[in-house]
């Protein structure tokens, strides 16, 4: 496949505003373009359907309405009551990855999730976050959460470590999860489509047919993975209110 039509070519970082601050390269890229689209698309969406709320609410009132639902039930079973004061915490950080991942959806768009020092970052973020909140609230009891209850002293030198290692590994492997997702699903869509114009117009549709099902199957892991990143993240919280 030439170079000029990769199936890696849609995840490439281009400059739009070229800025150098202190020798730094603060550019505006279309990375940068479709956050700031995304969050300008979650507060069209939230403000306008809340707008003129009415007791028997509309289509876009009802989404708004099961979208907070949705998350409040899902912060209230994985945290308690404890969590309830975190919600707007976890209702941006899903809004934010579910829209920035629909938004990826669209046809010479830019998947910024799709990119491991974007997913890192949010959730490096989630994790200094969480282990400030379990150090302010317990103080030094926080670090018998790497020594789980019950087990006897002597095998605090052998799990202590995996204990201390599994938790650092954390912001990996949430970042990882929904990185790799993104960025397998949306190369195996560009590399069918190639198929399709390749093949030409009648050998074409069983790669278009690919096309159209896995386009289904990537709006339906859009969703998924949004939600697992957010019940991950609850998780975290979890464990930094309660410790085991």
């Amino acid at each position: 496949m030439a170079e000029g039509h990769s199936p890696l070519n849609q995840f490439e970082i281009k400059r739009l505003i070229e800025l150098d601050i202190g020798g730094i390269d603060a550019s505006f890229t279309n990375s940068s373009l479709f956050m700031m689209l995304s969050v300008i698309t979650i507060s069209i969406f939230l403000i306008l359907g809340m707008r003129n709320h009415t007791m028997i609410p509309g289509r876009w009132q009802s989404m708004v309405e099961l979208s907070y639902v949705f998350i409040a039930n899902l912060l209230r079973d994985t945290v308690g009551t404890a969590g309830r004061v975190y919600f707007p915490f976890i209702f941006s950080i899903f809004m934010f990855v579910l829209i920035g991942n629909l938004w990826g959806m669209i046809p010479y768009s830019f998947t910024f999730t799709s990119h491991i020092i974007v997913t890192f970052a949010l959730a490096m973020f989630i994790f200094l976050g969480v282990t400030i909140i379990a150090i302010v609230k317990h103080k030094f009891h926080f670090f018998s959460f790497f020594m789980p209850p019950g087990v006897p002293l002597i095998m605090a030198p052998l799990l202590v470590p995996i204990e201390i290692i599994s938790y650092l590994s954390r912001p990996i492997s949430l970042s990882v999860r929904l990185f790799a997702n993104m960025l397998a699903g949306h190369t195996l869509m560009k590399v069918f489509a190639g198929f399709v114009v390749s093949m030409g117009l009648i050998a074409g549709w069983l790669p278009l047919g690919f096309v159209v099902i896995l386009t289904g199957l990537e709006i339906v892991i859009a969703f998924l993975q949004a939600f697992v990143f957010t019940i991950l993240t609850c998780l975290y919280l979890n464990d930094a209110l309660h410790l085991h």
